[in-house]
């Protein structure tokens, strides 16, 4: 299979209630690469819901999409992720919990972030070496949405504005909401899924994943965290 773009997420652990609950939500099974029947929830059209986050599977973004620079290969890439999971440890969370971000939802990580931060800044600083330089349509696009010098610094040396110390571990489980339909849906959520979270929750690997021609997000391989 070809991929447009990659990218190292926590894949949340194939086989666990939440995780099942979670991808049927979304409809996207990014561990199979098959669609998934979304669960029926009453009152609530979950396809519309969920229709912006599905192409990108359940996940918490490390490092963000990235295109692969001239000269690097695939096969590069995978050694280097090897590479890096192999020097980091396991990192524990105290659980998850629903909650709002502006006007989408998402799985947010309960207590002390230190440990989650650190290795997502090593993946994307450590493998920085590998992403193709942002085009300055791409910087055009990201700063029309607005942008604080610190975020625009990001942008600019990482590819991206949401990193390192402006990086917010979280999991999308819905598109922008109007006011009635995010309340009725964080309920919703909060009854089906809050009740399945794990608390405490280990991440044991880091996910690469492809963006194939398809425009969905693909796992291609689990790298255990050995360091």
């Amino acid at each position: 299979m070809t991929f447009t773009r990659y990218a190292i997420y926590f894949a949340p652990p194939a086989g666990a209630e939440w995780t099942n609950f979670a991808t049927s939500w979304l409809g996207w099974d990014m561990e199979t690469a098959t669609r998934v029947a979304h669960p029926d929830v009453r009152g609530i059209d979950v396809a519309a819901v969920t229709e912006v986050p599905r192409k990108y599977g359940l996940h918490a973004t490390l490092k963000p999409p990235f295109r692969l620079r001239d000269g690097q290969t695939f096969d590069a890439l995978r050694t280097a992720c090897g590479q890096l999971a192999s020097s980091q440890p396991p990192v524990m969370l105290d659980g998850l919990e629903t909650t709002r971000l502006g006007r989408f939802l998402a799985l947010r990580p309960l207590g002390g972030t230190q440990a989650l931060n650190t290795l997502a800044n090593a993946c994307v600083q450590e493998l920085d070496g590998f992403r193709e330089v942002v085009s300055e349509a791409e910087l055009a696009r990201r700063r029309a949405a607005g942008l604080t010098p610190e975020q625009d610094a990001n942008l600019v040396q990482w590819g991206y504005p949401y990193v390192l110390d402006e990086f917010r571990f979280h999991i999308t489980l819905s598109g922008k909401l109007d006011k009635p339909t995010l309340r009725a849906t964080q309920e919703a959520l909060q009854t089906h899924l809050a009740p399945l979270l794990p608390q405490p929750l280990q991440i044991i690997d880091l996910a690469l994943m492809g963006e194939a021609e398809d425009g969905r997000f693909h796992l291609i391989h689990r790298y255990a965290l050995s360091g």
